[in-house]
């Protein structure tokens, strides 16, 4: 585990006992180096993970407080030790919510909705062909299914994920870029998931989406040290929610 992790995981601690209650100033940084042997940079990334799990908020001037306890955002960050295991463990939770959506989507997407996931398609082949790689047209398809099914509540699940799902789809896509057959593999599932929620056939949109992403965990596994190394300089942020 990384220092910060730590540091992070002995705060998380005293908070979650009450040592550090609501409305309680941490330490200051200079107390925290020494308290915990540690430099400032590490702190300030321990505080950092704290900040976006929703436990601390920094006041200007003021110093770093206890948040009231809530329900708070996820914290993806420390979950998984490298990039390689958090996208195979994104395209896992894909795969759960994203067929059972595509499901519900063939019985419930208007002729509107199935109009713009058929416009989200033409609009990854357009990125594409521009140059770039259709990461967010991808998410924006995926999500267009989501939002046919009239479930509110996955649509904000969805959305609460939003940029931990696009990350994970820059990199699966940064992946399938670097050969043909993979690219057109994904082309090809994409268009097998809209005609199955425009068919109406709920096992088959499901299945269509279950196996979409079934292949994609198989092209990463196919992916190299190299690749790996190089997703290092992708804009993605697989511990942020939105």
């Amino acid at each position: 585990m990384r220092l910060a992790d730590r540091v992070a995981a002995v705060l998380s601690e005293e908070i979650e006992s009450g040592r550090l209650a609501e409305g309680d100033k941490l330490p200051t940084e200079v107390e925290l180096v020494k308290q915990l042997g540690v430099s400032r940079t590490v702190v300030r990334e321990a505080v950092s993970r704290l900040r976006n799990a929703g436990l601390v908020e920094p006041r200007q001037g003021l110093g770093v407080f206890v948040m009231p306890r809530r329900t708070r955002p996820l914290d993806l960050e420390a979950e998984a030790d490298d990039t390689k295991a958090k996208v195979r463990q994104i395209v896992e939770l894909r795969r759960a919510i994203e067929g059972e959506a595509a499901a519900l989507a063939a019985t419930r997407a208007t002729p509107d909705d199935v109009a713009r996931m058929r416009e989200a398609l033409d609009a990854i082949d357009a990125a594409v062909a521009a140059g770039g790689d259709g990461a967010d047209e991808d998410y924006a398809f995926h999500r267009s299914i989501a939002e046919s099914t009239g479930n509110t509540v996955m649509v904000s699940t969805l959305r609460y994920l939003g940029e931990v799902l696009r990350s994970g789809i820059r990199v699966t896509r940064a992946n399938e870029a670097r050969r043909t057959d993979f690219f057109e593999a994904v082309r090809q599932e994409h268009h097998a998931i809209l005609a199955a929620i425009e068919s109406g056939d709920a096992e088959a949109a499901c299945a269509a989406a279950r196996r979409h992403l079934k292949h994609a965990a198989a092209r990463l596994q196919e992916a190299d040290d190299g690749f790996w190394t190089e997703t290092e300089d992708l804009d993605v942020d697989l511990g942020a929610t939105t």
